[in-house]
């Protein structure tokens, strides 16, 4: 599998039809799945390289119903809505590794959407000086005296097996 599906409108590259249905089978695989659907403004200098995508206000997370593709147009519903949206595109790029589309419109070509199956965001806790304690029931105590945390971590005898596995 490539890593990259790309179609372009007007393109002669004789892969462009497949790469087309490849990408409106993807498109289509959303039904019913949480997305995030984020729009940016491609700088004139560096292009898609420049553009930031980190979480901004205006971004949206929800349930797509019912995507399509009809001819070069993108269509879509959100949940409890009955206005069908469209998008019709000049070029789609599908990042079959991070499983993200990139949709630039024909109507604005400095814009860039980027579609992708919703992630959840952990939230990372950075802990020095550890005290570790492990009990006899799989359990395992984190601490950190001077930030005040404690984690604890219940591992299934599998885990703990595995855990022996990877530490020398």
């Amino acid at each position: 599998m490539q890593l990259l599906t790309i179609w372009q409108y007007g393109s002669s590259n004789p892969d462009n039809a497949n790469n087309l249905e490849i990408i409106h089978e993807w498109w289509t695989s959303l039904n019913g799945k949480e997305i995030t659907w984020v729009q940016r403004l491609v700088p004139e200098i560096g292009g898609l390289s420049e553009v930031h995508w980190q979480r901004q206000r205006f971004d949206e997370e929800f349930i797509i119903v019912n995507p399509q593709l009809r001819g070069i147009t993108l269509y879509w519903y959100k949940p409890d809505s009955p206005i069908e949206r469209g998008t019709t595109v000049q070029k789609l790029e599908l990042d079959n590794l991070k499983q993200q589309l990139y949709i630039y419109p024909q109507s604005q070509s400095n814009l860039v959407i980027r579609v992708g199956i919703h992630e959840t965001a952990y939230q990372t806790i950075e802990l020095k000086n550890v005290d570790l304690q492990v009990d006899e029931n799989g359990l395992i105590f984190l601490r950190d005296p001077q930030q005040k945390i404690e984690v604890k971590v219940s591992l299934s005898p599998l885990k703990i097996k595995q855990l022996k596995e990877w530490l020398p």
